[in-house]
């Protein structure tokens, strides 16, 4: 039987974005504390606007609306990828977590197109 969304909490783009803000909370931690108001901030920032776009998209009810909030979450996750690049180059990152991350933020890029796709 499939489930009925009921609201934002209920999509999988959500979900899965929501997990990724995490993650980059927890890994950003871990970066040298001269950063806090320069990468650290960036990425955090990045990582939180993509389900609040998803979710704020998604209260709107018209499919013009969402779609353009879809697009500015599709914006944030190339924000997002760039700044992990970054961090990798400046040594701030492993190669090994800046891949795992990476695997996300495809899987999720490729969830969000498609879901424009359908709108």
């Amino acid at each position: 039987m499939e489930d009925k969304i009921r609201n934002f909490k209920d999509l999988k783009i959500w979900q899965k974005s929501m997990e990724l803000a995490k993650v980059i909370y927890q890994e950003t931690d871990s970066f040298p504390e001269r950063e806090t108001y320069g990468i650290i901030s960036q990425m955090r920032r990045s990582a939180v606007s993509i389900p609040s776009n998803i979710a704020e998209g998604f209260m709107r009810r018209h499919n013009k609306e969402y779609k353009q909030f879809l697009y500015i979450a599709l914006g944030s996750l190339a924000e997002l990828e760039t700044q992990l690049l970054l961090s990798k180059e400046l040594g701030f990152m492993k190669k090994i977590e800046v891949m795992d991350i990476n695997a996300n933020i495809n899987e999720l890029n490729k969830m969000i197109t498609g879901l424009i796709k359908c709108l």
